[in-house]
């Protein structure tokens, strides 16, 4: 269900239900002449349309404005954005308060770009990741005052960490491609793999005719593929839904 069209009585269900709320997160970012500059975002919004239709799931409006950096091109005549970090830490901790105050408590962020550092973390991710807890943080501390992790009823807090039911697993940050997926389709920019994953995802933003030439990031590109794309889609497919208890 997509948030924008659903009634009120809908989101009450939804969240009686606890089912997950999913943000596809990404950047707007030059991807050489052959690949549109919305791929690291596109692809998972991509992937979470494909599994609405097996796993009830609400899906928030995809965010498309992050820390893109100006590392591949400069912006001018080349389409690239870049939104400071700490700019998206204060959207983050802004959208986490209003995720939380309307009452969901089972929140995911997919995001690709720059996912290869996922363990370390990247700009868009720290800043989504840091809000997370950040706003859990506040958020438990205006309903139950100071000393609410000292007070008897946290009693079973590690227990429920064990099984991951304590509130810091509100909120998720989750990689668009696990550990295990990188290691047999490892991660490029507008390479083979990234290439390959938008004939998969997203056929129409693919133009193999525009590709120039000269970029080092990009020259395997040429041996992108169908084949290896939906390949690599179906373990991508499989692991979210991994990630989403499913």
């Amino acid at each position: 269900m997509r948030y924008e069209m659903m009634f009120p009585d809908q989101i009450r269900e939804a969240i009686d239900k606890n089912t997950p709320v999913v943000l596809a997160l990404g950047v707007l970012e030059y991807h050489s002449e052959h690949l549109t500059p919305g791929v690291d975002t596109l692809l998972v919004v991509r992937a979470v349309d494909i599994l609405e239709k097996e796993i009830p799931m609400v899906i928030i409006p995809p965010f498309f404005y992050g820390a893109g950096t100006y590392a591949v091109a400069p912006p001018e005549r080349n389409g690239g954005m870049h939104f400071d970090s700490q700019v998206l830490n204060q959207f983050a901790r802004q959208l986490f308060y209003n995720l939380l105050r309307i009452g969901f408590r089972n929140i995911y962020v997919f995001i690709h770009h720059q996912s290869e550092n996922f363990a370390n973390g990247m700009p868009t991710d720290l800043a989504f990741k840091f809000a997370a807890r950040q706003e859990i943080f506040a958020f438990i501390e205006r309903e139950k005052g100071d000393g609410w992790w000292g007070d008897e009823s946290s009693a079973n807090y590690y227990a429920e960490h064990e099984k991951g039911g304590d509130p810091f697993n509100w909120i998720k940050i989750c990689p668009f491609m696990s550990a295990e997926a990188q290691k047999v389709y490892p991660i490029d920019h507008a390479g083979e793999q990234e290439t390959s994953l938008m004939m998969a995802f997203c056929p129409e933003c693919v133009d193999m005719k525009r590709f120039v030439k000269g970029k080092w990031f990009c020259k395997t590109a040429t041996k992108a593929s169908l084949d290896y794309g939906n390949k690599a889609k179906e373990i991508i497919l499989r692991d979210m839904r991994k990630a989403l208890g499913k």
